[in-house]
């Protein structure tokens, strides 16, 4: 169904696809890639002027643009394909409050312009983007907070509900971003509060749900009991993870039981289960399925013919990543399935950290570089024999 790559790389220059061909084949070496990741992090830190090189590179690749308006030729671009985007908002790792209000605002600002585009069909947050990581870290934990604490958690707070009102008032459905386990107890209980505030009618507000995390089908079961004994509507987008490595290591260095699997096909078990579910319950859940997976897309497509649920029906969404798996949203959106792409933006500076992380992950998944590439070559032999 995903095969037709004319289709994946339609909008793309060949320009465009020599630069692709040029990342994946360098994000898919870890020694090549690895030297180029501490090198961009030295030149961070020592303030050396990389912009340029990686606004023409990585960035131009990956991101929509440096702000919310001028990404709005990536916005069309996507559209022409009937493929919806996601502004993402991407500054990682700040601590101030100040960044904490800009982050709320550019949330709030994506959320008045999908108001007015249908080509926007959702907006996005990360939470770490409204709060520090440490206390977020201590609210996952039950710690006891100190009093300017209790008061940064109460500002936190009044972030969440801010956006989650607007989001509501403006009728465009929002997604609360995973992170890492030990700070998503805080995350997920913020998360449900505004379910049960917001979708009341239908799901406005949307929690992210990480299956590579052995106890997260379990949860999507306990939500399903509270939402239909409390009567409100789920939200919940579906990822596998991004911070796989980082778990296990974790866990390792402090010796407590690991929250991931370590194995792929028991996240990918676990992920197909959670489609079938969330199919099965699609009276009061709506869905996004964030994955880069062939297997679990083609799985999709089935349970919505099984079910005779239409592909166009609003509570099921596809998502990728803009710059990657394009031939799972161009054919996608082609056979007329709703397709969304995360959209990331902001300025380079602000992003890079993003784009960092980004080709860490990227980097041990060489399964699905491998895929990319392969596209890649397949539609530039496909270019040069026509």
């Amino acid at each position: 169904m995903f095969d037709n790559i004319e289709i994946a790389f339609k909008d793309k220059s060949d320009e465009d696809l020599n630069r692709a061909y040029l990342l994946f084949k360098t994000i898919s070496n870890p020694i090549i890639s690895n030297i180029l990741t501490v090198l961009v992090k030295i030149a961070m830190w020592l303030h050396l002027p990389i912009n340029s090189i990686i606004k023409a590179t990585v960035y131009k690749h990956f991101c929509g643009g440096t702000n919310i308006y001028n990404s709005q030729a990536t916005i069309d671009k996507l559209w022409a394909s009937h493929i919806g985007t996601i502004l993402d908002f991407s500054a990682e790792g700040k601590e101030s409050e100040t960044d904490f209000n800009r982050a709320m605002n550019e949330t709030i600002e994506s959320i008045k312009k999908a108001n007015k585009e249908i080509s926007i069909p959702f907006s996005v947050f990360k939470p770490t983007g409204l709060a520090r990581f440490s206390l977020l870290e201590k609210i996952s934990n039950k710690q006891a907070l100190t009093q300017a604490e209790e008061i940064e958690k109460e500002i936190f707070e009044k972030r969440i509900e801010t956006i989650c009102r607007i989001s509501s008032d403006h009728r465009v459905p929002l997604f609360i971003d995973a992170e890492e386990s030990w700070i998503q107890d805080a995350i997920d209980e913020i998360a449900v509060v505004m379910m049960k505030k917001f979708n009341k009618k239908e799901a406005w507000i949307f929690n992210t749900l990480q299956l590579y995390r052995n106890d997260r089908l379990n949860q999507i079961e306990i939500l399903l009991k509270t939402a239909k004994e409390e009567g409100f509507f789920l939200g919940i987008k579906l990822v596998r993870g991004a911070y796989h490595e980082k778990e296990i290591k974790r866990a390792r260095e402090k010796g407590y039981a690991c929250p991931v699997y370590l194995l792929k096909e028991e996240t990918d078990n676990d992920y197909n289960k959670a489609l079938t579910l969330c199919i099965e319950n699609i009276d009061i859940i709506s869905f996004c399925a964030g994955t880069h997976n062939e297997e679990s897309s083609i799985l999709l497509t089935e349970l919505l013919k099984r079910y005779n649920i239409p592909r166009d029906d609003k509570r099921v969404y596809f998502s990728q990543l803009l710059g990657m798996s394009d031939h799972i949203s161009y054919n996608a959106a082609k056979e007329g399935f709703n397709v969304v792409k995360y959209v990331p933006y902001g300025p380079v500076k602000d992003v890079l950290p993003y784009l960092i992380r980004r080709a860490e992950e990227n980097t041990s998944i060489s399964g699905q570089m491998g895929r990319e590439l392969t596209n890649i070559i397949e539609e530039k032999k496909r270019r040069k024999n026509n």
